[in-house]
């Protein structure tokens, strides 16, 4: 047992130890990487299957057909006549059309204010009691005025109110089926779903004079072309990157597929190839937009409250006409009047590659969790390091961590040198200035008006590259750092972001993952590099992975104004709570600070650089 304990110390006290850290928290980072490129691979994925037998997609007759039709050309003339009117007006005529139908009607009112701005608008819905139930449990189906591209959604609303006509006409629903029709496809949707859980603000949203049971799921339909469709596109990201069920997904595939006879497509895929390559950006596309948390259509707002709901939306040219899709809802709306419980038996965290391909939580999950570890893995091994102790011949010189743990090295016999004091509070104190510092931009950036966000934003942008240059000056003129001071900072920032995304990952996998990969560089700064070139390559470097860049390059790349992007990203924080602004600026935001304070590092005492 001694002779163990001896080999274990030896072991420990080898120098070559000192040196492994830095290649794993590499590795780690690389292997994360590459974990993902590897999903879409057959061996790594698997094909979608329906967990909960009672929904029973496709195996019901669905009548919805040509008899319909001459219905439907009558309501969208009755939408006609108002598409050019104001909110209220479009509520009077679809009040009077639902109340001809023979169904319960009542309206809402909300006004929200956002970036100096105020929205109000008015939600008109109506109730359709269930005759074999006893308003317990309740579907809606959403018909947005106009969708997230402000586009008149004049057949979705036509359609929406020709399947009201025709359920009303059945006696085997036994849930409640509720007909919405927000003004817009988020913040009429917001306010109805907040008031129908009783989370509304009172002085802002008006509750809601009609109610149901608790809902078992939503179902939204945007289809404003003119023209017959070739597929259906199923949009169904939630706030914060939540996700519906898998089995709700995976029934509106099965019965558009199977049943009505077209395909269906994922993320704006609209190949169908199932190849790698299509695979692969699906995935990704699906990862963007979850990591960026923001509502996608009329059913994201659902799913925050864990009501499963997607969006419809028929695209391309083809043979297909509003009655397919009327089917395609009538079975879906089939499928979940089935049910005897909540959607739980399937998965609620899974990457989809595919209309019939996905990843589960299980697998992917490491990915994001080997980058996290990456950084925390520094982290200890900067710790490591700053206790090192000093020796007379110690180079001042930044980056002579090798020749410290070397002169560290004690033969067996030899009794253990004393670990060197460590000074925290230095460190500790730039770490949390600078966490501090992100709740600046975060507030700012969120109650500004929207006339003046692009100014800030840009001259934030202009202050944020000269933050770490004036903060290094501060730091060398005032309190003569050592090169011990900035291995602490850095070793604490970096264990802080390993904690985070750690944390993060099992919530939003998306954004943890790429908040990871953009921040991974920072664990391998140098502090206090020798050449002045290299120097600069890493400014440059962490200046084009800057939380500010990667905001204009996020505009460019879904084609919006940067003014666009900040409205809609305080749009989400002070109405639906999206939590993307708070990882950036308060997570991602001061690891990067420490780390261009690193790099800009003058050490002016001896330490075990």
């Amino acid at each position: 047992m001694s002779r163990l304990i001896a080999t274990a110390l030896r072991i420990r006290r080898d120098p070559r130890l000192l040196k492994l850290p830095p290649y794993l928290s590499l590795l780690l980072a690389v292997v994360g990487i590459a974990w993902l490129f590897l999903l879409p691979l057959d061996g790594y994925s698997r094909k979608t299957y329906i967990s909960e037998n009672a929904l029973l997609p496709g195996q019901v007759r669905t009548y919805f057909s040509g008899s319909d039709q001459n219905v439907f050309r009558a309501y969208r003339n009755e939408v006609d006549t108002v598409i050019d009117r104001d909110n209220y007006d479009v509520n009077d005529k679809l009040e009077d059309v639902l109340k001809g139908i023979g169904l319960k009607v009542a309206r809402q009112n909300y006004t929200y204010e956002s970036s100096g701005s105020v929205y109000a608008g008015q939600n008109i819905y109506a109730l359709l009691k269930a005759p074999r139930g006893d308003a317990t449990e309740a579907i809606v189906l959403v018909a947005p005025w106009r969708n997230m591209q402000e586009e008149v959604n004049r057949q979705g609303v036509a359609l929406t109110l020709t399947l009201a006509r025709y359920f009303k006409r059945w006696s085997l629903w036994s849930k409640d089926i509720i007909f919405v029709f927000p003004p817009d496809s988020y913040l009429g949707t917001q306010a109805w779903v907040d008031a129908y859980h009783d989370s509304h603000d009172p002085s802002r949203i008006s509750p809601l004079p009609i109610k149901s049971g608790a809902l078992q799921g939503a179902i939204a339909v945007d289809y404003p072309q003119e023209q017959r469709f070739k597929s259906m596109h199923i949009v169904y990201d939630g706030i914060n990157g939540q996700l519906p069920n898998l089995d709700l997904i995976n029934s509106v595939v099965n019965i558009a597929g199977g049943q009505m006879g077209f395909g269906a497509s994922l993320q704006g895929t609209w190949r169908t190839s199932n190849n790698y390559a299509d695979r692969l950006r699906t995935m990704f596309r699906g990862m963007v937009t979850q990591g960026i948390g923001h509502a996608t259509g009329a059913h994201s707002t659902f799913i925050a409250y864990h009501v499963d709901a997607v969006t419809l939306q028929p695209y391309g040219e083809g043979w297909q006409d509003e009655m397919a899709l009327g089917r395609l809802i009538e079975g879906s709306f089939r499928s979940l009047n089935n049910l005897l419980e909540h959607l739980h038996q399937s998965f609620f965290f899974y990457l989809l590659m595919g209309k019939d391909r996905f990843v589960s939580v299980g697998t992917y999950l490491p990915s994001a969790m080997l980058l996290a570890a990456s950084f925390t893995i520094m982290a200890v091994y900067l710790w490591v390091l700053s206790g090192q102790p000093e020796t007379p011949a110690q180079s001042t010189k930044p980056g002579s961590a090798e020749k410290t743990s070397k002169a560290s090295s004690v033969s067996p016999g030899r009794p253990a040198p004393a670990v060197r004091e460590r000074e925290m509070l230095l460190p500790l104190s730039l770490v949390v200035a600078s966490h501090a510092l992100g709740l600046i931009p975060l507030y700012v950036l969120n109650h500004i008006p929207a006339s003046i966000l692009p100014s800030v934003f840009a001259a934030f942008a202009l202050i944020n590259a000269a933050l770490p240059h004036a903060a290094s000056l501060l730091l060398t003129s005032h309190f003569a750092p050592s090169a011990q001071h900035y291995q602490l900072a850095k070793c604490f920032s970096l264990f802080l972001l390993g904690m985070f995304l750690s944390t993060l990952a099992t919530l939003n996998f998306s954004l943890s993952f790429m908040v990871g990969v953009l921040a991974s560089p920072l664990s391998f700064v140098p502090y206090g590099p020798r050449g002045g070139l290299i120097r600069w390559l890493w400014v440059a470097l962490l200046n084009v992975i800057a939380p500010t860049t990667v905001w204009y390059a996020t505009a460019l790349l879904r084609g919006m104004d940067l003014d666009g992007l900040l409205t809609e990203s305080a749009l989400g924080w002070d109405i639906s709570g999206v939590y993307t602004p708070i990882v950036i600026w308060c997570v991602w935001w001061p690891a990067w600070l420490i780390g261009s304070v690193v790099v800009l590092a003058k050490p002016v005492r001896n330490a075990s650089g």
